[in-house]
């Protein structure tokens, strides 16, 4: 990597979920899982949920404009990130004058569009619903997975859907939302064996057939302020139950995701704000 004493980079989040993002769109930028855990410590680094790097794109990738790296605060690299793909499709667009980018990640390429001033649309694509998609360590109707957390007799949780949007997710159906619970509950879903690859625990509270207020426990992060893959797990699970439409407003707790699950063409999109908070060199 180079001297972490003369990287620059621009803090953003997106409803709250925070990011380093580092332009990586001339010199590489490689750093190791130990110095991605040290860039993203809230005590000792420049402190994020996840660190983002924004790539040229491969040589069989020549509709993006970008490849877009993520690490999650572990240092462990991770598919995608929706909250992410909002903040690097503004910048890009703001870099670029278009109003429209395609960023390739490990998950896919998403197409980013302007939606108002500091609103960024992001396709999501399709949602991955069958079980070796997830991917699951068994078959299962991912509507309403074999998984309990709690007495047999007496689950505290169950039954969540599944859903990958280009990352696995777990969606719980609960109005228990409190911090205690989500990090307790999942911190022990996130490794549970079911998911060989980790998963991302989503706690929905279904507050009207156009409203869900949740709360995101991320694989590799934590409880974040929100998360964008999570926002669309969450209608997903959630209209495919019946509990809600194709179209949400999700609640989280740094502001407000629009979600559509478009019928036409089954593609999830996410519209929501983006926010510079500053700058600043990486130094470790």
């Amino acid at each position: 990597m180079a001297s972490p004493g003369t990287r620059p980079f621009v803090r953003m989040n997106g409803a709250g979920n925070d990011f380093v993002v580092v332009n990586a769109l001339e010199t590489p930028f490689t750093p190791t899982a130990e110095q991605a855990r040290a860039i993203a410590d809230r005590e000792t680094g420049q402190g994020c949920d996840q660190l983002i790097a924004i790539e040229p794109p491969g040589p069989g990738e020549r509709r993006a404009d970008a490849f877009m790296r993520v690490w999650n605060a572990d240092g462990g690299q991770v598919e995608t990130c929706g909250n992410a793909l909002r903040c690097v499709g503004w910048l890009l667009m703001e870099s670029t004058g278009k109003d429209s980018v395609v960023i390739d990640t490990l998950g896919g390429p998403t197409t980013a569009t302007r939606a108002g001033p500091h609103q960024v649309r992001v396709d999501m694509g399709k949602p991955a619903l069958d079980w070796t998609e997830i991917p699951l360590a068994e078959a299962m109707d991912t509507r309403g997975i074999e998984l309990q957390v709690g007495p047999i007799d007496a689950p505290i949780l169950h039954t969540p859907g599944a859903v990958s949007m280009g990352n696995p997710h777990v969606v719980f159906f609960t109005d228990r939302q409190d911090d205690a619970f989500v990090r307790g509950s999942g911190s022990l879903v996130e490794h549970h064996p079911l998911f060989p690859e980790g998963v991302n625990v989503g706690f929905a509270n279904v507050l009207a057939p156009d409203r869900i207020r949740l709360r995101v426990w991320e694989r590799g992060a934590g409880l974040t302020k929100a998360c964008g893959t999570g926002a669309c797990a969450a209608l997903v699970a959630t209209a495919r139950r019946g509990l809600t439409g194709r179209h949400a407003v999700i609640e989280a707790d740094g502001g407000e995701l629009r979600i559509d699950w478009d019928e036409a063409t089954g593609h999830v999109f996410m519209t929501g704000p983006v926010e510079i908070e500053g700058t600043g060199t990486l130094r470790q």
